[in-house]
């Protein structure tokens, strides 16, 4: 058949394009062309767009719209839609490649204003254009969604990408929101149609239509094949970063109130997306903290309406105590000027305002606030700001004082929270002295001051007793300053921290002004938006030959004689081995590394190792060292204490980008380095950062398994350092911890060889976990299999043959007690422990009245219990002075989040763990002055009841069913709980007839 279309002949024609006319089929007019067409009117416009008009006169379009906006913006008519819809449906997607090829683009990203691509954007840069802008790209994600399976769909990711890169150029402008407002609400003449469009550029800017919208396209044709100027509008975080910084360039330039309004109406719209954080501190740096910024402004934009002021005041105190105050301690009484420049700024923020006073005193006295987890500094600045008016620090003193008091707020608040209002009881004390001494006679001679010294010192911790007998002496040692002043004359209220914590009547903070602060905050700001350096490829230095050093006595010269080596007899000789040099081990020469990096011998050498996130062989590096030179610099100078919240900052951020063997391990390792290194201050720095952080569950999940192995090896469960070997942290635990985990897991045995533990769960904390409930139902369990062999005739020989084989195993085998003597326990009672229980208290006050708390969620919420009582059993022990007030803390919390815990079997099993652990060290140590479970009926005889009675419900609710799942596990572990507490109350049933009787 091919035969037949074999061509006979062929002519080829050389007429050019010119002179080439039409086929004769049908006779067809020539297209007029529009090269030199003039626009006169908007008519005229639309006419030319609508005939496809070539390039120049597309151009000469443009131009017109550009210079005659107002026929677009300030008259809304037919004329002008249809404009904006052909600019958006037909000349966008024809023509925007071939603008952008006759532009170029600034130092930012954005195109430059006198380029033909800028006459399209100046054209769509107000709310109507933006709006057929989002709506087109919503078209054609529907029109995606119909053709998901539709080969030919790629059309419609090309024509996505284009959208997606001019409605970012558009945004991407300098000073684009303010651009866009003033083209399409300054010009109109009615105040409706003014709010109207205005309310139109919220909707589409800050409640999240272009976010969410960019998101989705992002999604449907790929972050990687979006240009990197056009992904800000599809993350959050880089999206609401862009609207503070045209919100903060709009304020710094507004000329009347209208403007200011409109600035307040975006930033309360995108406090809705979910980055307030972000959001409030970069307007804190830009209008509050630059040189020349002016507070006013910040005030007229942030503090407009009562709702925002709240949100936003209470981020300015956290970001100024993260910035400037941390530092400051308990043991620092004088005038600090970074405390002083702090309260300069509160100051001038709430100085004429009722309002702000009013919120300021509500911060220090509630139940929740007064800056929980950062240091004193902040409660100084804020009481040096109100120290000014004697009716609001008078008003801080008597809340506080009546709160200090109250039964309930001390059998139920945190300990840590306690601690931090009674540094603002002191404090406003001080200053009440100051400027009326007669009040503080009259309030320190009240009945209110004293019930609340008698209900401190009535309470049955001792922690709580402490700080009354602190306040009770700081008090009346300003009031009575001779012999009739209060003295407890005790040996625990003469401790250096007492000490300080009396002092604190004494300080007196000055309000001074913050332009040193304004130039350190831009000198930091300037740093971080610098462009990194780039790299220089470093050259090797080459070495000068050392001379040796001249010997004392010369020495007879060897004698060489050459042998013939002809002969065959260096065939003994043993060649190396082929890869024996590791550095040769590459066939080609140009792939031999020879200039290795050095391994970090400095701290500071270390973060710039882990910021380099292009350098492969530095990241690893940095990994293998920072657990050794953390450790080793732990206490030899200043260096860790220097860089230990900017280098852990960092490990918890890290991305595993080169997937790197044994990554998370080596993380997990230096970030337990840390809190050993430095507990008092990195163990609560971890915790607020858990809470306060914007991180992913892993590294949450990472947070809380370091905070449970610190805790451990500061109680001295561990030898002190951490094997390097690749088979660590998760795979692997300290030995006390392998034989109570094999101890539990006979099965287990005979998989592991030597010391090394080769079947564990995921990670550490379950493990520590399971080697808890092993400990605690190993009793029951030996009682119970005791009860159910026979009689005690029959059983005495067995008895006694166990006997011996426990005997021998128990002199062959290393004992269980821990080696080291836990000393440690108060360091981790106040370091680990509090911190954890407090936050917890926090979210849980805030997730029932705003939104729920991300520790809420099942799996961080068992993770996190879990913790809390691998952080009490490291302290829990004979001499823990501070178990009564855990005890307390602990117990309180698990019946306040039980509901919580019902949510999922997993968080039910943290719970019943926490729980374990807290009867099992009372049941050991006892903690002073007797039986612990003779004190925990005494203490908490209702509280006792109440969680045997809920226990006892889940236990009949949970069906058990699967031999070795989570289910069997959970309804073991409510069994346990029911037997110990059941022991207790029958044991003491006559110390517990009280609180039966009026049980319910």
């Amino acid at each position: 058949m091919d035969d037949f279309f074999t061509p006979v002949s062929t002519t080829y024609l050389t007429s050019s394009k010119e002179n080439a006319q039409p086929v004769a089929h049908g006779q067809t007019a020539p297209k007029k062309s529009n090269a030199g067409a003039v626009i006169t009117s908007l008519d005229e416009a639309v006419e030319l767009l609508k005939s496809q008009p070539d390039y120049h006169s597309l151009i000469s379009s443009l131009q017109f719209l550009c210079d005659n906006s107002d026929t677009i913006t300030a008259k809304p008519s037919p004329q002008s839609a249809a404009v904006i819809h052909l600019l958006v449906t037909e000349i966008t997607p024809n023509y925007w490649t071939l603008l952008l090829e006759s532009s170029a683009s600034s130092s930012d990203g954005s195109i430059s204003e006198d380029n033909d691509a800028s006459l399209l954007l100046r054209s769509l840069s107000n709310v109507a254009g933006l709006n057929a802008t989002v709506a087109h790209i919503n078209s054609l994600l529907v029109e995606s969604r119909q053709r998901k399976k539709d080969v030919s769909s790629q059309d419609i990711h090309l024509h996505l990408q284009t959208f997606l890169d001019v409605t970012a150029s558009l945004l991407r402008r300098p000073g684009a929101i303010r651009q866009i407002w003033t083209e399409s609400v300054l010009g109109l003449p009615d105040a409706a149609m003014r709010k109207l469009q205005s309310q139109t550029l919220n909707s589409l800017l800050a409640s999240s239509r272009v976010l969410s919208t960019a998101s989705e396209a992002s999604s449907v044709i790929g972050v990687d094949r979006l240009k990197t100027t056009s992904k800000f509008i599809t993350d959050g975080a880089e999206y609401v970063k862009w609207i503070a910084t045209n919100i903060a360039s709009w304020a710094q330039v507004a000329s009347t109130d209208l403007e200011l309004r409109s600035c307040y109406d975006i930033l309360q719209r995108s406090m809705s997306l979910g980055y307030q954080k972000t959001l409030v501190q970069f307007l804190i740096d830009e209008l509050l903290l630059r040189s020349d910024s002016n507070p006013a402004t910040f005030a007229q934009v942030c503090f407009a309406q009562p709702a925002t002021f709240k949100k936003v005041m209470q981020i300015l105190l956290d970001y100024l105590a993260h910035k400037f105050l941390n530092s400051v301690t308990i043991y620092d009484e004088s005038d600090n000027k970074k405390v002083a420049s702090v309260a300069g700024i509160i100051n001038t923020l709430i100085e004429d305002d009722p309002a702000g006073k009013s919120f300021l005193i509500s911060w220090c006295t509630s139940s929740s606030g007064a800056g929980l987890g950062d240091g004193i500094g902040i409660r100084r600045a804020v009481l040096a700001s109100l120290a000014a008016d004697k009716d609001a620090i008078t008003a801080v003193l008597e809340k506080s004082l009546n709160q200090f008091g109250d039964q309930l707020y001390i059998k139920h608040m945190a300990i840590l929270q306690q601690e931090v209002h009674a540094q603002i009881l002191l404090l406003s004390a001080g200053y009440v002295f100051r400027l009326s001494p007669i009040s503080l006679t009259m309030l320190v001679k009240s009945g209110t001051y004293m019930n609340s010294i008698s209900n401190r010192i009535a309470s049955t911790q001792e922690r709580t007793r402490l700080l009354g007998m602190v306040v009770g002496e700081a008090l009346s040692s300003l009031v009575y300053k001779d012999k009739t002043r209060l003295n407890f004359h005790m040996d625990e209220m003469e401790t250096e921290e007492i000490e300080s914590l009396k002092s604190l009547i004494n300080v007196s903070d000055s309000i001074g002004p913050f332009d040193d602060l304004r130039e350190a905050s831009q000198t930091m700001t300037t740093g971080l938006s610098s462009s990194p350096p780039q790299k220089q490829k470093s050259k090797p230095i080459k070495k000068k030959p050392v001379a040796k050093a001249p010997t004392a006595t010369s020495l007879p010269r060897a004698i060489i004689e050459e042998l013939n080596s002809s002969s065959d007899e260096d065939d003994g000789l043993v060649p190396y081995a082929k890869g024996s040099d590791p550095e040769d081990s590459e066939d080609d020469a140009e792939l031999v590394q020879r200039n290795k990096v050095k391994a970090p011998v400095y701290i500071r050498d270390l973060i710039s190792y882990l910021r380099d996130v292009e350098d492969y062989d530095k990241q690893k590096l940095a990994l293998q060292t920072a657990p050794t030179l953390i450790r080793r610099k732990a206490n030899y100078g200043t260096e860790v204490k220097d860089h230990a919240e900017e280098l852990a900052g960092i490990l918890v951020g890290l991305q595993d980008k080169f997937e790197l063997k044994g990554f998370s391990e080596t993380q997990l390792e230096g970030m337990v380095a840390l809190m050993v290194a430095q507990p008092r201050s990195m163990t609560p720095w971890f915790t607020r950062t858990f809470f306060d952080g914007d991180y992913s569950l892993s590294q949450r999940t990472a947070i809380l398994i370091s905070i449970g192995l610190a805790s451990r090896e500061v109680a001295g469960f561990d030898t002190g350092t951490f094997k390097a070997s690749a088979d660590f942290p998760s795979k692997q635990l300290p030995e006390k911890i392998q034989q109570l985990y094999l101890d539990a897991n006979p099965d287990q045995e005979a998989s592991s060889s030597g010391s090394h533990l080769k079947a564990l769960p995921p990670n550490a904390i379950e493990a520590m976990s399971q080697a808890l409930t092993a400990d605690f139902l190993a009793p029951l369990a030996a009682t119970a299999a005791d009860a159910a062999t026979g009689p005690d005739v029959l059983k005495l020989q067995s008895f006694t043959a166990r006997h011996k084989r426990k005997t021998n195993a128990a002199v062959a085998a290393r004992p269980r007690v821990r080696a080291v003597p836990n000393t440690a326990a108060a360091l981790i009672a106040q370091s680990f422990f509090a911190p954890l229980t407090a936050h917890l208290q926090a979210a849980l006050g805030a997730a029932a009245s705003r939104r729920r708390a991300v520790v809420l969620q099942p799996a961080l919420l068992a993770l996190y219990l879990q913790t809390l009582g691998i952080v009490v059993g490291a302290a829990g022990g004979p001499a823990t002075l501070a178990l009564p007030q855990m005890t307390a803390e602990l117990w309180t919390l698990l019946l306040g989040v039980r509901v919580h815990a019902l949510e999922s079997l997993g968080a039910l099993r943290g719970w019943l763990i926490a729980l374990a652990a807290l009867l099992q060290v009372n049941d050991d140590g006892g903690g002073v002055g007797g039986s612990g479970m003779r004190r925990l009926c005494e203490d908490h005889g209702r509280d006792m009841f109440e969680t045997r009675e809920w226990v006892a419900g889940v236990f009949e609710r949970i069906r058990g069913d699967d031999a070795a799942g989570e289910e069997n596990d959970v309804k073991m572990l409510a069994a346990g709980v029911l037997i110990k507490l059941g022991e207790a109350v029958e044991r003491y049933q006559a110390l517990l007839m009280g609180d039966m009787a009026s049980f319910s």
